[in-house]
């Protein structure tokens, strides 16, 4: 036999294999594309505190649904295993609920990746469950009615007259965070986080479109392929941000500052850069007083201030993590007023988080800031910034 061909005819009502070589490459593909996310699951057992990653690891659960159901229909369908109408209908049943739960915590995880407000709010994140709780319950009528698919009399499987509601309604999360994350690439006061979206924004269509090819060829198994190579994708830049992003804050860590610290030095040409060491006062007496866990808050709402802060600041500001309760920004600046601006709006957002969080003790921060120069690493400049940052500190003029 020589190439692909699809050679099934029908007997009695089933479908019997004259030539196999299509049903093994089908139930190949899957079985590759199942271990591999089954493996990438292994991976990410006890790396799935954060809430973001406890979606991921749901949308791989999901997954391994989707894979395990179309393989099963494919190899009835195919006369590999026993012919049962009501196993072809589970098997689909199945597979378009997985579709629904995996697009689901798609949508979930991407939200939560891109800092989006949606994910700061439970109300909005139930009410954005309500198309999978609208595919459960046309699922369940299905079996009685036949509107989204249905086994005809001669064991054949057939789409119902509304089968492309499915589509829609699973696709629609999908879609909706890809453009929400590229609407975010346009956005001035996201520009820090440029490349992130950008890819958020394309690597969710790819396996939309790979479902949709296979919505026009089921007899291609796209969809499974597809998105195994994607969650890989996905994975490794996990682990990439697992590696270069402190687990707390979600800031950069050292590692990635001194990166961001010798691309910054190798391009900036004339441009003026400064680097800013910023240490929150009294950190130890918050620590001391309140217990580690309310200190670790205080750290938290330092971040977002500094996220907040340079927000709309014209140019793109790399914040970091240092150490402790220590953190840089490395930032381009027209003159020295504008980096004493970007103190103040610090400082403001700070002292607006704090009150929101109702903390029952002040929260304030003191900053250096030294201007970058090639012949300096960033551990000189960094010492510089911080004698600056203590006087501040001391009140020192």
């Amino acid at each position: 036999m020589t190439g692909l061909k699809i050679l099934i005819r029908r007997k009695r009502g089933r479908y019997s294999v004259l030539g196999n070589d299509y049903v093994i490459l089908y139930i190949e593909i899957n079985v590759f594309a199942l271990v591999l996310i089954g493996i990438i699951r292994y991976k990410t057992r006890g790396l799935t505190e954060m809430v973001a990653q406890k979606n991921f690891a749901m949308c791989i659960d999901s997954q391994m649904l989707f894979y395990i159901s179309d393989t099963l229909y494919v190899m009835i369908k195919c006369g590999v295993l026993p012919h049962s109408t009501f196993f072809i209908m589970l098997t689909k049943e199945l597979y378009f609920f997985a579709t629904a739960v995996m697009c689901f915590f798609w949508f979930l995880y991407f939200e939560y990746i891109q800092d989006s407000p949606f994910v700061e709010s439970r109300r909005r994140m139930r009410l954005s469950s309500a198309l999978v709780w609208i595919m459960v319950a046309l699922l369940l009528i299905n079996p009685f009615n036949g509107m989204l698919f249905y086994v005809d009399a001669d064991g054949i499987y057939r789409r119902g007259p509304l089968f492309i509601i499915q589509y829609v309604l699973s696709y629609l999360y999908i879609f909706t965070t890809s453009f929400r994350a590229l609407k975010g690439v346009f956005d001035k006061g996201k520009q820090s986080k440029r490349e992130m979206l950008i890819r958020l924004s394309v690597f969710p269509v790819l396996p939309a479109c790979a479902g949709i090819g296979q919505f026009i060829y089921p007899q291609l198994p796209l969809a499974c392929m597809v998105i195994s190579l994607s969650t890989l994708v996905m994975y490794l830049q996990w682990i990439e941000q697992m590696i270069s992003v402190d687990p707390l804050t979600r800031l950069n860590n050292r590692k990635q500052l001194a990166y961001y610290y010798e691309h910054t030095v190798q391009n900036m040409e004339d441009d003026a850069v400064y680097l800013l060491i910023i240490d929150v006062n009294k950190f130890k007496k918050i620590n001391d007083m309140y217990g580690h866990i309310e200190g670790d808050e205080a750290l938290m709402r330092v971040a977002e201030a500094l996220r907040k802060g340079c927000a709309k600041y014209p140019y793109r500001a790399n914040i970091a993590r240092y150490g402790g309760d220590e953190f840089v920004i490395l930032v381009k600046a027209d003159n020295d007023e504008m980096v004493e601006e970007l103190k103040g709006r610090i400082n403001k957002e700070l002292s607006r988080l704090n009150e929101k969080a109702g903390a029952p003790y002040e929260l304030t921060i003191s900053t250096g800031a030294a201007r970058v120069v090639h012949d300096k690493d960033m551990h000189e400049l960094i010492n510089r910034a911080d004698k600056l940052m203590y006087k501040e500190k001391n009140g020192e003029p």
